[in-house]
């Protein structure tokens, strides 16, 4: 079977909630499936996120601890010095990483700071390392500038469904995300683009997430899988916890739904139990980040991650395992 024949983009709504409502050992079995059409059974991508300039940030986010509209215990910084960003790229390369991310706390960069940035991304490429970077919305010429300093991944994530989006931003619009998704294509610049579970959305709406991201003119490169994580002072510090069967389905179906995309398991592992990631594991992720912070919250120890990974027969992939 040619593995591309099962990449569709004319997914509807209604198709993937009869997906997502399978019973669960079908549902994993379809989703394993296509994992092992397009990638080794049991081979993880790790990468790490570094906050290069953290807090402050003028959008409205329900979830972010660093959002301005929020009183969460995150100070606003200033950009990182260039070479404490490279010391850390370097040390993330000791470890065995093989993609490294720049985050910042941005609406959007400032064409100073992404001079600056483009510095970061073009000594973090020297290294023999893949770039990814997050800085919030881009123009075209923004998308351009980082393609032509060598990025190749750039991470924005449209959140949740277009229905429910307005319930967890109000400053800045849907649209506004697709449109710097759709600089990032024109650019050439491989998309990262999943979302959050686990806000107070259906099940309609995490469906809808998936079918917004599986009907996109391209699908992402890097579909990450993001569990809230409940921070004292943000808008959602109460919202109810997922069931992790939930959190699964989800993750099979974005399997299922595209299949050639990695899918990564981002933020909430520090609340996963190793049973619960398993089964993330099964359903289909093969990418996770390292280190004991993802920006500002917590995760689980690298050693800890190497441990579960022998546990489950799973192993890293190389740095040119892109």
């Amino acid at each position: 079977m040619n593995a591309d024949r099962d990449i569709r983009y004319d997914w509807s709504r209604e198709e993937l909630a009869s997906l997502y409502a399978e019973p669960f050992a079908d549902l994993i079995f379809a989703a394993q499936t296509a994992h092992r059409r397009h990638f080794s059974a049991n081979r993880v991508h790790i990468s790490k996120l570094l906050s290069i300039k953290t807090g402050g940030c003028p959008e409205d986010c329900g979830y972010c601890p660093q959002s301005a509209a929020h009183e969460a215990e995150v100070k606003a910084g200033k950009l990182k010095d260039k070479d404490a960003v490279l010391a850390a790229a370097a040390a993330a390369k000791a470890e065995g990483v093989a993609r490294f991310c720049l985050g910042a706390a941005w609406r959007a960069p400032k064409e100073k700071d992404l001079d600056l940035v483009c510095e970061m991304v073009r000594e973090v490429r020297a290294m023999g390392l893949t770039a990814c970077a997050t800085l919030g919305m881009l123009t075209a010429a923004q998308a351009a500038k980082l393609k032509a300093a060598g990025l190749d991944y750039y991470n924005h994530n449209i959140d949740t469904s277009p229905e429910y989006y307005g319930s967890i931003v109000t400053t800045r619009s849907y649209q506004d995300r697709l449109d710097t998704l759709a600089a990032l294509r024109d650019a050439g610049i491989r998309v990262c683009c999943g979302g959050i579970v686990g806000m107070g959305e259906s099940e309609a709406d995490r469906i809808a997430m998936i079918h917004t991201l599986a009907t996109l003119p391209k699908h992402p490169d890097n579909v990450p899988i993001n569990m809230l994580m409940r921070v004292k002072g943000t808008k959602l510090a109460d919202a109810p916890p997922l069931s992790p069967i939930d959190l699964v389905r989800t993750i099979a179906l974005a399997r299922i739904a595209m299949p050639a995309s990695i899918v990564a398991l981002a933020a909430g592992r520090e609340h996963m139990s190793d049973e619960t990631q398993a089964l993330c594991f099964l359903a289909g992720v093969n990418a996770i980040f390292s280190g004991d912070k993802l920006l500002t919250t917590a995760n689980p120890a690298l050693e800890h991650d190497r441990q579960l990974m022998a546990r489950l027969g799973l192993t890293a992939a190389s740095l040119s395992g892109e």
